[in-house]
């Protein structure tokens, strides 16, 4: 939907825009079922995993093979394929970067904004450029507007991240998934960080120790859940993802007027209010 709607926004949808849009989406399945593998997810959407059905090793496979196929759409394609190709690329490594790190601090507690930051643009913004940014070279948009898709792109997709880090706090969601999964993973959100922003150096260290003891004490994940309720974490951190929201909204004030660009707007306003 994104891939297609800036496409329409700065051009003349084409078969290129189609090759490139079923492009992301395969690129985006694969990292799913290999997600599911890391994660041991045995539900997604409400679902079943194909890893739980099938095991782990057919998850990877299939994943793989939505790679190639991935990548067979671009190298057909008829509109800057090589440059393309070289986005893709450079997404599978963000991807990977991401969950690699996100990995190597879990369980440390130790966990920054900035590394947050570098995470969640690696593990979803960045595939939300590639989609926008694809779509913009396959109607051969100027390089101006190519960038303004870029930086709308990437605000979007990190303050999806950030709702979707906020849905884990929030046991009501309708996520189709088990809630609270982040912190017995022992992974450091935006709502935790903002909860650990407002109170003195030593308060918070503790807390962070706590979440890195989560694994051999499971019971310290409600502590760390009444901390993050008593300083109002969730709210902050939609404050957060609003800032992001605004700032996809002003990138595209440099679109031109169209069908496509108010529904990107909507699209936008969108992911601050659902509740999956």
């Amino acid at each position: 939907m994104l891939s297609l709607l800036v496409a329409g926004a700065l051009g003349r949808v084409n078969e290129s825009s189609f090759r490139y849009a079923a492009a992301t989406e395969l690129l985006h399945n694969a990292t799913l079922l290999h997600d599911d593998v890391v994660d041991g997810a045995s539900e997604r959407r409400g679902m079943p995993t194909v890893a739980s059905l099938l095991g782990g090793s057919a998850a990877v496979l299939v994943g793989d093979f939505w790679l190639v196929r991935c990548l067979d759409l671009v190298l057909e394609a008829e509109v800057d394929s090589e440059r393309v190709l070289r986005l893709f690329s450079d997404t599978l490594g963000h991807l990977a970067e991401g969950e690699l790190l996100q990995m190597e601090l879990a369980g440390l507690g130790t966990t920054t904004e900035a590394d947050y930051l570098r995470i969640i643009y690696g593990k979803t913004a960045s595939l939300f450029v590639t989609a926008a940014l694809s779509a913009a070279i396959s109607v051969k948009a100027p390089a101006p507007l190519c960038r303004a898709a870029e930086t709308f792109a990437a605000r979007l997709g990190t303050a999806f991240q950030i709702k979707d880090d906020i849905l884990d706090y929030l046991p009501d969601a309708a996520l189709g998934k088990p809630v609270g999964l982040d912190l017995r993973e022992q992974k450091i959100t935006q709502p935790l960080l903002c909860a650990l922003e407002s109170v003195p150096q030593q308060e918070a260290a503790a807390i962070r120790e706590k979440v890195a003891g989560i694994g051999d004490h499971p019971e310290w994940e409600a502590d760390v859940r009444a901390f993050v309720a008593a300083q109002d974490g969730v709210s902050r951190a939609k404050e957060v993802m609003n800032r992001y929201l605004e700032e996809a909204l002003e990138s595209l004030s440099a679109f031109p007027p169209s069908a496509s660009k108010t529904h990107l707007a909507a699209l936008t306003r969108y992911f601050g209010d659902r509740d999956f």
